[in-house]
């Protein structure tokens, strides 16, 4: 969990302070594995990658850029799909660590489920990189890659008040929440990031939620599926706005911002501002188009890269380059990370936002 704000500042010195130990002892253990001839590992290594299941087109991005990345690079490349849930996540981590794997990059299906395989693979030596998502619960991760999950979050939050700002120059607005999956660690930090913008906003009456349905709790959708987010968004529209309409909807990614588009238009409601995350090509084109409001871009090729370089580096003995050795505590250990940084996309920016994307950028021209 990321900690923010003056008590979030205060509870990370702490928590830094506790677990110095641990942060500092895992922290390099590239160098821990170090072989005879200043090589952490030989340059033909397996490199284990273990994603999700399907559900954007970004992780299928990465996986195509992981086999190209690392095979480009002289490396033995092992990408897994966990389609099946957990246990083939899980199964398919143990035999990475039977093959000999000497670094694992993990995009986790459930980040807490994973720590009986993770330290495996920390018993046989490899190292572990936790890949867009954090690994929870455990100390058998050394690093972790992302961009900055709580910088989304404020960048949506604040989206979605310029966006209905624009439409009426004043509140009060009715709005909705809908957050990612439980099981997703990322889901917690888009919400609590889009919140620390909206909830001064809901505490003076500027927003009202008139579902009433203001947790994290209450908003999330299991398995980041679109069914499930317009099945509740026709609820909420059936039983909180027969006399109203909604001004703006919380979504935390753009396959569930299309879903709710979905209930609002099948309601014949006016189309209210929605945010999104991920720069999926249909949400692009309805950016374009004036319907959905934003989306973020994180494009998966850097996040791919800077993974691949710190296995480069790990290869040659040497320390990935972090940029936060503070924030992300997993319950554990402070994980040291490396950070992207995201970007708001609206109709305003799309076609400047693009220009150097192979698939997007002719798209907006």
């Amino acid at each position: 969990m990321r900690m923010f704000g003056k008590a979030g500042k205060a509870a990370a010195v702490a928590a830094i302070a506790a677990l110095a130990l641990t942060a500092c002892g895992r922290s390099d253990s590239g160098s821990s594995t170090s072989t005879t001839g200043g090589e952490a590992f030989p340059k033909d290594s397996l490199i284990g990658v273990a994603l999700p299941q399907k559900t954007s087109e970004n992780w299928v991005l990465a996986e195509k850029l992981f086999n190209d990345g690392l095979t480009g690079a002289g490396f033995k490349a092992d990408v897994q799909f966990a389609n099946a849930g957990v246990s083939e996540q899980q199964n398919q981590i143990s035999t990475m660590v039977t093959k000999g794997a000497k670094v694992i990059i993990v995009g986790a299906i459930d980040g807490s489920q994973l720590g009986t395989q993770l330290k495996q693979a920390h018993d046989s030596g490899a190292v572990v990189i936790a890949y867009d998502r954090l690994v929870k619960n455990t100390d058998a991760v050394d690093y972790y890659v992302a961009y900055d999950n709580f910088k989304v979050g404020e960048l949506q939050g604040q989206a979605l008040l310029d966006g209905m700002k624009a439409k009426k120059a004043s509140g009060p607005y009715n709005i909705e929440l809908f957050a990612g999956s439980p099981d997703d660690a990322n889901a917690r930090v888009f919400f609590d990031g889009a919140m620390s913008v909206l909830q001064p906003k809901i505490d003076d009456g500027t927003l009202k939620v008139l579902s009433g349905q203001k947790s994290f709790e209450q908003a999330v959708t299991q398995g980041w599926k679109d069914s499930e987010a317009q099945k509740r968004m026709e609820t909420l529209l059936s039983g909180s706005y027969t006399s109203a309409n909604p001004d703006g909807v919380l979504s935390p990614n753009d396959n569930l911002a299309r879903a709710v588009l979905r209930a609002v238009k099948a309601a014949g409601k006016p189309l209210p501002v929605v945010t999104g995350q991920d720069s999926e090509v249909e949400s692009v084109k309805s950016i374009m188009a004036g319907e959905q409001y934003s989306t973020i871009n994180k494009d998966t090729r850097k996040l791919v890269e800077h993974a691949i370089e710190m296995v480069k580096g790990l290869q040659q003995n040497k320390k990935p380059e972090i940029n936060d050795d503070k924030s992300y505590n997993n319950g554990v250990k402070i994980v040291p990370a490396y950070l992207l940084p995201p970007v708001i996309v609206t109709k305003e920016n799309v076609k400047t936002a693009y220009v150097d994307d192979p698939v997007l950028g002719p798209l907006t021209k």
